[in-house]
């Protein structure tokens, strides 16, 4: 369990680090063109495409064989952690309540970026589930 620890946490990491690069993209060119909905439309694809592949070095790193739970820890350990670092910089940057902060996730563009967290936590488990064919495999002579 505590490999699944390290990686829900690396996960988590990298993809905060990504995630307030693009974040704050979003917010200073694009939300003030096309809105906060249409601006979150336009990241969250990329950011999944970058989870996705983030999750799965990291879960082959640590987790090359895990059965589904300790993939499940990883991905919901990532999640409240994204969550937790989410609500801090909204309170302690953005001057908000807690309530306030999750208050955001009831708009369209919040509910929006939620979800795609969700999907976030699931790549995990999601992965390790994919049928071998799927998978990377030496070439055979």
């Amino acid at each position: 369990m505590r490999d699944a620890l390290k990686a829900g946490t690396a996960y988590f990491a990298v993809m905060f680090g990504i995630g307030f690069a693009l974040g704050t993209v979003r917010v200073l060119l694009l939300e003030g063109r096309m809105g906060a909905l249409a601006a979150s439309a336009v990241e969250i694809p990329v950011m999944l495409a970058l989870s996705w592949v983030v999750c799965d070095r990291l879960r082959r790193r640590w987790l090359p064989d895990a059965p589904v739970t300790e993939r499940a820890v990883m991905g919901a350990s990532a999640f409240a952690l994204l969550i937790a670092a989410e609500t801090a910089l909204g309170v302690g940057m953005l001057g908000r309540t807690i309530g306030q902060q999750f208050a955001t996730y009831g708009t369209a563009a919040g509910a929006l970026g939620l979800a795609a967290q969700l999907v976030f936590a699931a790549f995990p488990v999601i992965q390790g589930r994919r049928p071998p064919s799927l998978t990377r495999t030496p070439a055979r002579r």
